[in-house]
């Protein structure tokens, strides 16, 4: 009877002992395990992780466009935003996320950035529009492209380009060498709502900008970029060098 109440004895004390470790300061939790970055398939922690920092954390803008956008969900469709998020925009500041690519993120992880913003377009936010097409179907032209920048986009950012009352420059130097043409053709399409920048429809009221007027006005400020942005001396080619005595 004794050996059996020793036997109890011994066997509640590994019960408490057990307990003890497992509430022990420092040890993990249960569901603490940590996953493997290439493992994640949640789409929020992928979009804070690899694009809140320029997009916003709810995708409503930042330091670029919002792709929560109605107007960039209308022409940007799942092929455009995966070979962006994929392979980012070589010579701006778009990333390439695809370990393809040169990133980190897999296939599948893409492909749950590119339905996660997808999910965020809703329907009838554009009752009765025809938003020109996401790339330009036609090269553009220069001249043209002055007069629609002086028509749709000089009230804002003054008559050169270089900032108004109501926007700041648009052909700066540094801006343009971290864009592409297609970027801004988005941007002029879709505006920069957060920012109070009207889209393809509102700069005059009652005349929406024509497809190929975005075009045009897009070749005139990628005209304006600089031959080598962030240069801070003049060509020095062909200087005829004289040795010093």
């Amino acid at each position: 009877m004794k050996r059996h109440r020793n036997l109890f004895a011994l066997s509640a004390f590994a019960v408490v002992v057990c307990a003890a470790c497992n509430s022990s300061p420092g040890r993990p939790g249960p569901g603490s395990d940590v996953i493997p970055p290439d493992q994640i398939v949640e789409f929020n922690s992928l979009f804070g992780q690899n694009c809140a920092g320029c997009h916003g954390t709810s995708g409503n803008g930042g330091a670029t466009i919002a792709l929560r956008d109605p107007v960039f969900l209308a022409i940007a469709d799942d092929a455009a935003i995966r070979r962006a998020a994929a392979n980012g925009v070589h010579g701006t500041a778009m990333p390439a996320f695809a370990q393809s690519a040169g990133g980190m993120l897999t296939n599948k992880q893409i492909d749950v950035l590119v339905s996660g913003i997808r999910s965020w377009a809703q329907s009838g936010l554009l009752p009765g529009a025809n938003p020109p097409s996401y790339a330009a179907k036609t090269p553009g032209d220069l001249q043209r492209g002055t007069v629609v920048y002086q028509t749709f986009c000089s009230s804002c950012h003054g008559p050169d380009g270089t900032g108004g009352k109501r926007a700041s420059s648009i052909v700066d130097g540094s801006y343009l060498a971290l864009v592409s043409d297609q970027h801004l053709r988005t941007t002029v399409i879709a505006g920069r709502p957060e920012l109070g920048a009207p889209d393809w429809r509102e700069n005059v009221p009652g005349r929406p900008m024509s497809d190929q007027e975005i075009t045009d006005v897009v070749a005139w400020l990628g005209s304006r970029r600089a031959h080598d942005p962030g240069q801070p001396y003049p060509e020095t080619k062909n200087v005829e060098h004289h040795d010093v005595d």
